[in-house]
């Protein structure tokens, strides 16, 4: 496996025609990234398909290779073979894991192994605060002993209870990192109030495989009866629904006519309803998979907040509102998952957008007149995405700055997707 060093160059767009044509999808970020962490609670050689080559996968590879993992990652065929055979925990790379927010989820898996662990504080995009204090607070009921300082979260457990946790917010990565401390430990335990994201989900058929005792209950609880050992395994990771509704957007924003024929309807229902509900054309295929995108000359504004599944995901909030702007009338915005979550709302102003944003609400009005390219900060994954697509719009050149670095990080050769419907971008090194 060859090294992956992210650029920290801008993404240049220009004003595109209609994007046509028929896409593919790569595997889930969100998912693939909390399954390789699952893998810790194995031994033996697993394989995980449909692996998407973006930085983050390669960062959190550094991390598994450090544990003492084998990794063999073939980024064309996206298949990884991960050798847990010879776990340790001696030298535990903390830079790696200082690079993005879901290296936290290898606490969890580690503790359970190594019982006297110490991972540095994530990094990842400045969208919000990160609720550590949430995992130490529940992990601590699970009889850990956990703390932080400035640098570092430590943890030290020689057994886990099990127990009845109930959640005061649905969070993916506390009851992803709780699951997978869990499934290990003797007895019943319960996660009430339980986050059942479709990557979520992903991880739990992934740990079913594995020999888990886990199971799904209404409403939104998971019951766990530890097993003594895992077993490794051979899974393909959901394709990803961002990716999809980013190519969407992007036919949205261009009026545009796409086809995704690996697009996954289930996970993507109120999404889709919303770009219905602004008057485009939403055809889906036999059994909910597939969806054929015709975009309307004349969308409407939609407001919309933002939540946990099935409500309306808080990584696409900066990808709708990037369609509204190039819509007809006026709509509100709420979002409530991180309080950071509208700095890309300046950038989109300079690009000639009408929204005003306060705390947790956005108003805004679609642009009349004609949007026009500009210089514009990346601080996120998907806000460097927006970006990118409102430059499809917007007449002149658009400079998505500090871009590559997020756009490499969240997504597998997007750019090139994108042109092949006819984009003009290009991702750029200074």
């Amino acid at each position: 496996m060859k090294g992956h060093r992210v650029s920290s160059g801008y993404i240049l767009v220009e004003k595109s025609q209609p994007l046509v044509g028929e896409v593919k999808l790569s595997g889930a970020k969100n998912a693939v990234l909390v399954i390789m962490a699952s893998l810790l609670l194995t031994r033996g050689k697993s394989v995980l398909r449909n692996v998407p080559a973006i930085a983050d996968v390669y960062d959190m590879i550094k991390i598994l290779q450090s544990l003492g993992a084998q990794v063999q990652f073939d980024a064309t065929a996206n298949i990884a073979e991960i050798d847990t055979t010879y776990l340790h925990y001696e030298s535990l790379d903390q830079q790696a894991v200082k690079k993005f927010r879901a290296s936290l989820l290898i606490f969890g898996p580690l503790l359970a192994q190594f019982k006297d662990i110490k991972i540095a504080m994530p990094g990842g995009d400045a969208i919000g605060a990160r609720p550590v204090d949430y995992h130490i607070k529940n992990f601590k009921k699970l009889g850990a002993h956990v703390f932080q300082d400035q640098d570092f979260l430590y943890g030290v457990a020689n057994f886990f209870f099990f127990f009845r946790l109930i959640l005061d917010y649905p969070s993916v990565g506390f009851t992803e990192n709780l699951l997978m401390a869990l499934v290990l430990t003797q007895g019943e335990s319960w996660i009430v109030n339980a986050a059942l994201e479709p990557e979520v989900l992903d991880l739990i058929a992934v740990l079913q495989q594995m020999g888990a005792d886990v199971e799904v209950m209404p409403p939104a609880m998971i019951r766990i009866r530890g097993v003594k050992h895992l077993k490794s395994i051979d899974h393909t990771v959901i394709f990803d629904r961002l990716e999809a509704a980013s190519i969407l957007i992007a036919g949205a924003i261009t009026k545009g006519d796409i086809f995704i024929p690996d697009a996954q309807v289930f996970n993507l229902e109120l999404f889709l309803m919303k770009l219905s509900e602004m008057g485009h054309e939403i055809i889906v295929g036999k059994n909910g998979q597939g969806v054929h995108f015709k975009s309307c000359q004349n969308p409407q504004a939609v407001s919309f907040k933002t939540g946990p599944f099935p409500g309306f995901p808080t990584d696409m909030q900066a990808l709708m509102m990037a369609a509204q702007t190039v819509a007809t009338g006026s709509c509100s915005v709420v979002e409530t998952v991180f309080e950071n979550r509208f700095l890309h709302v300046p950038e989109m102003n300079k690009m000639g957008a009408n929204i005003q944003a306060t705390g947790h609400f956005a108003s805004m009005q679609g642009v009349s007149c004609q949007l026009y390219g500009a210089d514009v900060k990346a601080t996120d994954i998907r806000a460097a995405c927006a970006l990118a697509l409102l430059g499809l719009a917007a007449q002149g050149q658009t400079r998505v700055l500090d871009g590559v670095h997020h756009w490499k990080r969240g997504y597998e050769t997007l750019d090139e997707k994108l042109r092949s419907l006819g984009a003009k971008i290009e991702l750029c090194s200074f």
